[in-house]
């Protein structure tokens, strides 16, 4: 039976929307109408596929600034953030919709005939997305899904679904048939339980905290579902000497609080070569006290609040008497999950906010002495999702790279996730691999067919 979900607008406290909230029931129908479309997704000609695939595109760019307005005010995020990222999911859909056209399979010799290798779709595949970038994930999972020939049942986050439903009657608008996209609005104790353990129900795509990834493998273990999980992180920020300094320091801000800190890549941990300490904190100070958190929906704002108060309080509770803030920048006064922009230094380094994910716009200095000594700090966590390396020895600069337990780095750059590029991480930041020219894969069976040439 639905009930109705209040959807808040963090900014303002105030109520944004009323949407139904489903149960396990809603849940069953709703895989029950991907697995009867499935059959006739699947056997849509790969062109046609992909011609419809881009008309979807075509409908997500006559929304663009709807969509980007619903993101802004749904999640919190500045304007101009929520346009780049309404973006990047035009950007995945159009990628992927050259997919149906590339699943490219091998011919192995064997004797007394001919072997092959085809892909072939999974199926229904259920989906369970975060409320940090609720479309652009939304769309990273979707996109190579539907391109493969499965069809989905979308789970977005509680806090942000209205773009998740928005893109279900784009979809349909654009031609695809009914049934191939469903969205389903509920608690994950109990809707996104259901599609772990349903059945019909033939992987699971989670990007989310890396105890409901536990959860979430555990449950799939009983009918072997296929799992991409896309879990915490605790990315490091290694700024060695020989470094442009400066350049590192003006950039680190935008690599934490971005988005409020709410980033499952958040480069949280800035290990800094300890003589470039001073240097760096005289640059950061500057340009964290210049961040302007505000009013998403004014276009000058680069930061805007939480998405709760309850995500308030747990980045709060991270910034207590043993760890001292060192730079502090500024928010609104009245209503609002607002969290200022906070550096720690110094920080034991047993503290929570150097071993624990904060979510939250909340940074530490760790200082660090040589290339060795920044390899094994940064590699000390369960977490291994992003970082950076600063430095102008390219060498180093790969060495260091190459020696970092994470899955996606960058040198001189704080950049993570890029559309034709893999995304995914290593240790307990999950495991599988999204975007990038195999992502389509992950939604696919590799099938061998023999043809007997020599009779029988």
């Amino acid at each position: 039976m639905t009930d109705v979900l209040e959807v808040l607008e963090p900014a303002t406290e105030r109520l944004l929307q009323e949407v139904p909230r489903v149960g396990v029931a809603e849940v069953d129908a709703a895989v029950a109408r991907a697995k009867a479309a499935y059959p006739g997704w699947r056997a849509v000609a790969p062109a046609d596929r992909a011609r419809l695939l881009r008309r979807v595109v075509e409908a997500m760019e006559g929304a663009w600034e709807e969509l980007a307005l619903l993101e802004a005010r749904n999640a919190g995020k500045p304007i101009a953030s929520a346009r780049g990222e309404i973006g990047m999911a035009i950007e995945t859909f159009r990628y992927f919709a050259g997919a149906p056209e590339r699943p490219f399979g091998e011919t192995i010799p064997v004797a007394g005939g001919m072997a092959f290798t085809v892909r072939e779709p999974l199926g229904v595949v259920g989906l369970i997305t975060p409320w940090n970038f609720p479309l652009a994930i939304a769309c990273w999972k979707m996109a190579p899904a539907l391109a493969a020939g499965n069809t989905v049942v979308l789970k977005p986050a509680e806090l942000t679904p209205l773009t998740a439903l928005r893109f279900a009657s784009l979809a349909l608008e654009a031609g695809l048939p009914e049934g191939v996209v469903n969205v389903v609005v509920g608690p994950g104790r109990t809707c996104g339980q259901r599609l772990v353990e349903h059945p019909d129900v033939a992987k699971i795509a989670f990007t989310g905290s890396t105890a409901v990834g536990v959860s979430i493998a555990a449950g799939a273990a009983a009918t072997i579902k296929r799992v991409t999980l896309e879990l915490g992180g605790k990315s490091a920020n290694v700024v060695f000497a020989d470094a442009d300094v400066e350049a590192a320091a003006r950039a680190a801000p935008g690599a934490v609080f971005d988005n409020a800190g709410q980033d499952c890549c958040a480069r949280s941990r800035i290990l800094v070569e300890r003589s470039a300490v001073d240097e760096f904190l005289s640059h950061l100070e500057g340009a964290v006290r210049a961040i302007r958190v505000g009013d998403p929906l004014d276009a000058a704002t680069e930061m805007g609040p939480l998405i709760s108060a309850a995500q308030r309080d747990s980045v709060a509770s991270f910034v207590d008497g043993d760890a001292e803030v060192a730079i502090r920048g500024s928010v609104p006064d009245g209503p609002g999950f607002w969290f200022p922009p906070t550096v720690l230094w110094p920080v034991p380094l047993d503290h929570r906010a150097v071993v624990d994910e904060i979510f939250g716009p909340v940074a530490v200095i760790v200082p660090f002495d040589g290339e060795a000594d920044a390899i094994r700090i940064a590699n000390d966590t369960i977490y291994g999702l992003s970082g950076s390396v600063w430095t102008r020895d390219g060498a180093k600069g790969l060495r260091v790279a190459r020696a970092l337990e994470s899955g996606n780095l960058s040198i001189n750059s704080n950049s993570s996730v890029r559309v034709t590029t893999p995304f995914g991480g290593f240790k307990q930041s999950g495991y599988g691999r999204e975007l990038g020219p195999h992502a389509t894969d992950a939604y696919t069976e590799v099938k061998t067919i023999f043809y007997n040439t020599e009779g029988n």
